[in-house]
C-alpha cells in the first residue's frame, strides 16, 4: 500500500512500513476472532521490536485508527491519519455501510481471482476494479493489481475486523500533534458521514481534505500523501537528525 510513498519519505526519514496482524505477511492472530485492540497491541509490539519509543506515525483507514490509538498509549511523536476508520460513534451504530462494501469487495475478488491476470491488462478494468479505493485505478500496474488482490484475500482476519463493535473514544487531551486528512472522493468512509464525528472525537486535530483522491490516496497521489506526512512531522522545518516514520494499512 505504501510502496510508492516510502521512497518519497526515505530521503529525510528512516521509514518503516510494517504489515498488520493477520494480514498477508504479518504475524498470525493468537486468538480468533481478532479485534482492533489485538491489531493495536501487535503494532505496539512491532514498535518495541524496532526500538521505536514514540516515532511519527502515519496510517490509512484501519491504519489511521491504529496510529491514533498508539498515540493514546503515548507511542507517537505525531500522527498523520488518512481517512481513518473508527469514527462511527458507538458500539451499536457500527461501520455498517463500510462493512457491507468491503465484504462485497472480498467476495468479488475471490470469484474473479482466477482470471484477474488477464483482466488486469486492461486499463478500463483496473479503473473499475479499484473504484472504491482510487479515482484513477488505471494508474495501478497490472501486476500490482494482482498483488493487491492476493493481499486482500490473504488477510485471514478480514471478516473478524469487519465484524468489530469497537470505535474510537474521545481524546482529552490530544496526546501529540495530529493531522487528519480525508480523501474528498472517499467511497468507503465518506467524508460527510465520518469527518463530523472525527471532529467531535479529536477536536484539537488539524483537519485537511485531499482533493481528487479515493479512500486509499497513496494510489492516486503518492506525492501529495508524502507531502502531508512530512508536513505533519515538521520535517520541512527540521535540519537535525531525521525521525522515524511508521506506516500501517488496511487491506
Amino acid at each position: 500500500m505504501w510502496r510508492h510513498v516510502v521512497p518519497l519519505l526515505s530521503a529525510t526519514h528512516e521509514t518503516f512500513a510494517p504489515t498488520a496482524l493477520g494480514h498477508r505477511g504479518g504475524r498470525p492472530a493468537a486468538e480468533r476472532p481478532a479485534r482492533i485492540a489485538d491489531v493495536i497491541d501487535d503494532a505496539q509490539r512491532t514498535l518495541d521490536e524496532l526500538g521505536l519509543d514514540a516515532p511519527h506515525l502515519a496510517g490509512n483507514s484501519m491504519g489511521g485508527w491504529v496510529a491514533l490509538e498508539l498515540a493514546r498509549r503515548g507511542r507517537a511523536r505525531s500522527v498523520c491519519a488518512l481517512s481513518p476508520a473508527g469514527f462511527w460513534g458507538s458500539a451499536t451504530s457500527g461501520p455498517s455501510r463500510a462493512t457491507s462494501v468491503l465484504r462485497a469487495t472480498i467476495h468479488d475478488t475471490k470469484r474473479g481471482r482466477p482470471i484477474l491476470p488477464l483482466l488486469a491488462r486492461v486499463p478500463r478494468f483496473r479503473r473499475w476494479a479499484m473504484r472504491l479505493n482510487a479515482v484513477h485505478g488505471e494508474r495501478v500496474a497490472a501486476q500490482e493489481l494482482v498483488s493487491l488482490a492476493d493481499d486482500l484475500l490473504g488477510c485471514v482476519v478480514a471478516f473478524d475486523l469487519l465484524s468489530t463493535t469497537e470505535f474510537l473514544a474521545p481524546f482529552d487531551p490530544l496526546p501529540c500533534p495530529t493531522t487528519i486528512a480525508w480523501s474528498a472522493k472517499d467511497k468507503v468512509l465518506p467524508r460527510d458521514l465520518h469527518e463530523p464525528r472525527a471532529r467531535e472525537t479529536v477536536p484539537q486535530a488539524r483537519f485537511l481534505v485531499l482533493d481528487g483522491v479515493g479512500h486509499v490516496p497513496m494510489f492516486d497521489a503518492p506525492d501529495v500523501v508524502a507531502r502531508v506526512i512530512l508536513e505533519s512531522t515538521g520535517a520541512a522545518a527540521t535540519n537535525g537528525k531525521p525521525s522515524p516514520i511508521g506506516a500501517t494499512a488496511s487491506p
